[in-house]
């Protein structure tokens, strides 16, 4: 569990920016978080210690901020990365997922073979992204997780939108930790 002042040091060293990007939308950029060395340190230090005995085989991340924290991770932990990318995006053989957005449909992929140098038949995987809002794209990629032969045994997000339930429909899937609800 974060202290208190770690919260809001995080909260603070992102950028909210209004109407982005439409009327209406508040944007939570967390690129301001990634440059400040001291918040990027405390977020992947802390997920460190949170993850270390979890036994984990490789991180997930999905397409693209979940690349900057899942990379740094897996680094940290001494594991494997697995990209999960926008449809179109990897060279190799892959298997899709569709899911809906607000405004129509989008796909995710994944390697057929991403999992294949576990030690285990069934790897660990922890997916993460940096930010869930309404939890399309993230069961997408926990099933795809699955289909490529792992064990999905948590999702990390950095910040859960509460209000977008994202994250409730995500617990129905798997384990959910969120550094920061707003």
């Amino acid at each position: 569990m974060l202290q208190p002042e770690i919260k809001k040091f995080l909260l603070d060293s992102i950028r909210i920016i209004h109407d982005y990007p439409q009327p209406g939308i508040v944007f939570r950029d967390i690129t301001t978080l990634i440059n400040n060395k001291e918040a990027f340190a405390l977020t992947i230090n802390h997920l460190k210690e949170r993850y270390e005995s979890y036994d984990l085989d490789f991180i997930a991340g999905i397409e693209s901020r979940g690349f900057i924290f899942g990379a740094a991770l897996a680094y940290a932990l001494n594991i494997g990365f697995v990209p999960i990318r926008k449809k179109g995006k990897l060279p190799y053989t892959t298997i899709s997922e569709k899911y809906t957005l607000e405004y129509g449909f989008s796909e995710i992929e994944i390697h057929i073979d991403a999992f294949k140098n576990a030690q285990k038949e069934i790897p660990n995987v922890l997916l993460i992204d940096d930010l869930i809002a309404t939890g399309g794209t993230a069961l997408a990629a926990a099933n795809l997780i699955k289909q490529a032969g792992a064990k999905c045994v948590e999702s990390c997000f950095i910040i859960n939108l509460q209000d977008l339930k994202g994250a409730e429909a995500m617990r129905e899937r798997t384990k959910v930790y969120s550094l920061l609800d707003l």
